[in-house]
């Protein structure tokens, strides 16, 4: 099944969690040039994810804002809903939406913070997935599609002293990404990853370190951070016919790392 757009044909509809800034920014706006119709979805920042939207719509391209904090169930019944009411089937999914905390080691973290980071990291992501594959499915009568979960190099490297919450949860994304995709092969979707590495986006902040990629950057071998565009990239590949015999792939975009 195709989840790129068709000459003539309504155009492809796609659900980007967390896309009012960062990768999800560049990978909506990304997507929208190339005839995706494409939901931005945000949980605070309503005036960065209207920004995106107006930016795609003066290029010509239809997206909507659709504020969901993907950690709750019931909001992303209703993302999807909305989706489906304002936009169409959906054919593609981007997991982008996570979180993270403050930089401290796991012997000072408690309970509530563990529960707000794997909630929005690992079981929204599996939220998503479950509402997708319900859309997408030829089991469920749909006409296949595609999914990309934005994992971390921090699930291979578990940040130390950092946050080990934070990559503990996109090591699940990684198990999510290869289980989901056998689970599925045969029904239509694809299932992918890509792992990002350093990469200049606002999510340090989060951590207490906004300049963290440049204090970093000289543990990458090509010497330098990414930028959103070079990860949002690689996630419209695996979405595209391009890849089209490729499922349960992880794509590093770590600079060598």
């Amino acid at each position: 099944m195709s989840s790129e757009p068709c000459l003539g044909g309504a155009p492809p509809v796609l659900i980007v969690t967390g896309a009012s800034t960062g990768i999800g920014a560049s990978t909506a706006c990304m997507a929208a040039r190339r005839g995706y119709a494409v939901c931005v979805n945000f949980l605070s920042r309503r005036d960065a994810a209207e920004e995106v939207v107006a930016a795609i719509r003066r290029d010509g391209g239809r997206a909507i804002p659709v504020q969901a904090d993907i950690g709750s169930e019931a909001e992303v019944v209703r993302l999807f809903e909305t989706t489906d009411r304002e936009l169409g089937r959906i054919t593609a999914l981007v997991n982008n939406a996570a979180t993270l905390e403050d930089q401290m080691r796991v012997d000072s973290m408690d309970g509530a913070r563990l529960q707000r980071v794997f909630t929005t990291n690992a079981i929204g992501s599996f939220l998503c997935a479950r509402e997708a594959v319900r859309r997408m499915s030829t089991r469920h009568g749909g006409g296949g599609g595609s999914i990309v979960n934005v994992s971390s190099g921090a699930a291979r490297y578990g940040s130390p002293g950092e946050y080990v919450d934070y990559a503990a949860t996109k090591g699940a994304i990684d198990t999510l990404t290869v289980g989901l995709a056998r689970e599925v092969a045969e029904e239509g979707i694809r299932v992918n990853g890509v792992r990002p590495g350093f990469i200049y986006t606002g999510l340090h902040s989060k951590g207490g370190e906004p300049g963290r990629v440049d204090r970093v950057k000289t543990l990458v071998p090509m010497q330098r951070g990414g930028q959103p565009e070079e990860v949002a990239s690689a996630i419209l590949w695996l979405l595209s016919n391009e890849a089209s015999y490729i499922t349960g792939a992880i794509v590093d975009v770590a600079g060598g790392r």
